[in-house]
């Protein structure tokens, strides 16, 4: 036997029948479940686009590289315990220009160098500028490949043992000093001292908000001792011959210094060792992990949105139950009420997703055309995800808040709902 397909059809009809006479009530329903898709798309799109930006200024650097840094003891390396010791200012001053030495030796490292980063004013003629000044080994391009000469040259081993004053200018720090004029062969003063300019950087723009083009390059060892006054780096960078051997290079390297440093309690460390694919996958996590706390608190909108849902359909109950109780008396089934309102409770959040899921799109594909005129490299991702969510988001909202009223009605009985009316 074949039940006609206006069987099922009779709850949407009486829904949608709901829903037009009552517009001013649906729009209020709705409001609340399209703020909170809206932003559920919205902020899932923007943590793509963030982390793949992310994720691919890392990559950019190339996938062969290791990085070890200095690291409060006893702390983890990307806790913050670690992040936030370094930045009150607690001194690790175990790391050294010796440790890469030791490093650069080491199978299947290709090039090193070591580094440490300082900044002072620097002047030429009647222009001052404070520089971030980076005093880096002589293998610096070779590790950083991504690092191009536009003219001069690049200092040497003999320049950084002799304590060279020498100096290589990104192209900002260029064009502050020296606009479109020649600047090799020129000098300019850092700490009182006279620095002979000797190359200039190509172009390179930004590295995770990190202006690349900023900063001057001066040879480890001068920085050390005529600018700062130290013996240690900050930190050393490692390039790698073969890549596929990533997993036993970083466990080398880590055996080396912790000899080298006379530790041996993994918890002492005071150095952190890390791939360019572990720095992706924390990278990662991290934009993850915070994308999944926005959307949770995103989520209280459509609660909220939910809550007023039921609400409307708890109004729709009561004044609907002189209708429940004739449709009932007519031989209606309990089930047949709860459809039809169950339904008109997923049709208003339905709507109310598809319309919060547009918006969240448009305003994805806006800010990621504005954002790329402004200059940022920056854009929201839409992804199947974030739309799956938005909708599965709607549809669990309208079947959450809309059972209870939907229930209710179905468990009227036809005398008290003809007698109550």
């Amino acid at each position: 036997m074949r039940i006609p397909a206006r069987t099922y059809l009779r709850p949407l009809l009486f829904a949608v029948r709901t829903i037009r006479t009552h517009k001013a009530r649906t729009a209020f329903a709705l409001l609340g479940v399209v703020i909170g898709v809206f932003a559920v798309v919205v902020i899932m799109s923007l943590g793509d686009g963030v982390k793949r930006y992310i994720v691919g200024m890392v990559e950019t650097f190339g996938s062969d590289l290791i990085q070890i840094e200095v690291k409060v003891p006893n702390t983890g390396k990307t806790s913050t315990e670690n992040s936030g010791g370094l930045a009150q200012g607690i001194q690790i001053t175990t790391l050294t220009i010796a440790d890469e030495k030791k490093i650069d030796r080491l199978p299947n490292v290709k090039a090193s160098y070591a580094g440490i980063i300082g900044q002072e004013r620097a002047t030429y003629g009647s222009v001052g500028k404070q520089v971030m000044l980076f005093g880096t080994g002589p293998d610096e391009m070779s590790v950083d490949t991504n690092a191009k000469l536009a003219t001069g040259r690049f200092f040497g081993a003999e320049e950084d043992d002799s304590l060279a004053r020498v100096v290589v200018l990104g192209s900002g720090v260029k064009e502050t000093f020296f606009g479109d004029r020649d600047a090799v062969g020129e000098q300019i003063t850092i700490r009182g001292e006279r620095y002979r300019v000797i190359g200039v950087l190509a172009k390179r723009g930004s590295a995770a908000f990190f202006d690349l083009d900023a900063m001057a390059y001066v040879p480890v060892q001068t920085l050390q001792k005529k600018v700062l006054g130290v013996d240690h780096v900050q930190m050393i960078s490692v390039r790698m011959a073969d890549p596929s051997r990533e997993t036993e290079t970083v466990d080398l390297i880590t055996r080396t210094l912790r000899r080298e440093h006379d530790i041996s309690d993994p918890s002492r460390d005071d150095f952190a060792v890390t791939s360019t694919r572990e720095a992706q996958k924390m990278l990662g996590d991290v934009v993850g992990t915070i994308s999944v706390l926005l959307i949770a608190l995103t989520s209280i909108s459509l609660v909220v949105g939910g809550v007023g849902i039921m609400n409307v359909m708890y109004v729709s109950v009561a004044e609907r139950t002189g209708e429940i109780g004739l449709r009932k008396a007519l031989g209606a089934k309990s089930s047949d009420i709860l459809s039809q309102f169950l339904v008109e409770a997923l049709i208003i959040t339905g709507l109310g997703g598809a319309i919060g899921i547009v918006l969240g799109v448009g305003f994805s594909w806006l800010a990621s055309f504005f954002l790329g005129r402004a200059g940022f490299a920056v854009s929201l991702v839409l992804s199947p995800q974030s739309l799956l969510l938005g909708a599965g988001f709607s549809i669990a909202v309208g079947i959450l808040f809309g059972l209870s009223p939907a229930v209710r009605a179905a468990r009227l009985s036809p005398m008290e709902a003809i007698r109550k009316e």
